[in-house]
């Protein structure tokens, strides 16, 4: 009995695995590959000439050629790039004396920053999009369902017997609609026996649980985790924008205001994730369903945006730095100097990267 728990906790924790790892790649792929082709349309649109679109990083997996472009898919499924005629390494720039007006370098300001501005600005439109996917079509998630999503081992709701996919139905003759209901009643009883009827598929049955009080939430808990459905509030497509509109408003000045606080130190940094964490808040996000992570992913790519925003160097925020400095000036910046100054970013950023991660595996592992 022991040992085929054992396989069964096993297979479990490979396939959540496998589940987290496919929509991280999809997720990061689908941010990533907007970003790029904010960047790669308005290059066209501009008429500047773009060498290679890539969705991923390292050797190319497949590649075709379509009239100037070669679009390619790379092995590494984190990153990819737009890469356009007159620019070269990390952000770096290669001059030519000879006229040519497909160059990225030999395009007037104006023109170079929209390149540059286009692919925040995508990931924008991506969260706007998303969030307008939800609203316009779903309505507004007003709370979960009563169904049990993942029983605690060693949680009271396992003593009973509770399992996945059980619906709460009642708790001592009271009727319950949703997880927030059934939270609140729980928590109102630490230490206190409870009857709790419960529909398995097509059967109810009835079990008696007693909650145990958890200092952390300062509440009484049972053990369990919502299923993931949600009960929601149609509000129709026009609203439904309006509100895509507004969330994603909320989010770019939640960021700035956390993005200031760190600066500041009023803030701690401790929240921040690398790819690793990432990756983990994408694997909770998918147990609790689809809908989830459309949220997170609009929530990253809304991050993303404003990330790249920043005058860091490497970034798309240092090279409008760059032109802005070159429309007052009247003339660009050396490219030998701005150059070092994106690989010296690059450095740096591939440092912070690497922290970042470490931190993240040991708060994995913690």
């Amino acid at each position: 009995m022991g040992q085929g728990n054992s396989k069964t906790n096993l297979s479990n924790i490979r396939r959540s695995n496998v589940h987290t790892l496919i929509a991280s790649i999809i997720v990061f792929g689908l941010i990533i590959f907007v970003h790029e082709l904010g960047h790669f349309l308005q290059a066209r649109i501009v008429g500047i000439r773009v060498e290679e679109f890539a969705l991923g990083m390292g050797p190319k997996v497949l590649s075709t050629q379509k009239g100037e472009t070669v679009y390619s898919l790379r092995a590494l499924p984190l990153g990819g790039f737009c890469r356009m005629a007159g620019q070269a390494g990390e952000g770096g720039y290669k001059v030519s004396s000879v006229y040519d007006p497909g160059r990225f370098d030999q395009k007037p300001v104006w023109a170079r920053m929209s390149v540059v501005l286009a692919g925040p600005i995508m990931n924008f439109a991506l969260a706007v999009l998303l969030f307008f996917a939800v609203f316009g079509f779903f309505g507004i998630p007003q709370d979960y369902t009563a169904e049990i999503g993942e029983v605690m081992v060693g949680s009271p709701a396992e003593s009973v017997g509770l399992q996945e996919g059980d619906r709460v139905i009642a708790i001592n003759g009271m009727q319950v609609n949703s997880w927030s209901e059934m939270v609140e009643i729980i928590g109102r009883h630490p230490d206190e026996k409870l009857t709790m009827e419960i529909k398995r598929k097509s059967t109810v049955s009835t079990v008696e649980v007693t909650p145990q009080y958890d200092p952390e939430s300062q509440r009484a808990l049972i053990g369990i985790t919502p299923k993931g459905r949600f009960i929601w509030q149609r509000i129709g497509i026009v609203a439904g924008f309006k509100e895509a509109l507004l969330q994603t408003w909320q989010i770019i000045v939640l960021t700035l205001e956390s993005l200031i606080g760190m600066i500041r130190g009023t803030v701690s940094a401790e929240g921040v994730a690398g790819p690793v964490g990432i990756i983990s808040l994408i694997g909770e996000s998918a147990r609790f369903g689809f809908f989830s992570v459309l949220n997170l992913t609009a929530l990253i790519s809304v991050n993303l945006g404003l990330l790249n925003l920043l005058p860091i160097p490497a970034l798309d925020g240092s090279h409008m730095l760059f032109m802005l400095i070159e429309a007052v000036r009247g003339k660009p910046i050396n490219p030998e100097k701005e150059n070092l100054v994106h690989l010296l970013g690059f450095v740096v950023l591939m440092g912070l990267m690497l922290l970042i991660t470490y931190k993240d595996i040991l708060r994995l592992f913690s």
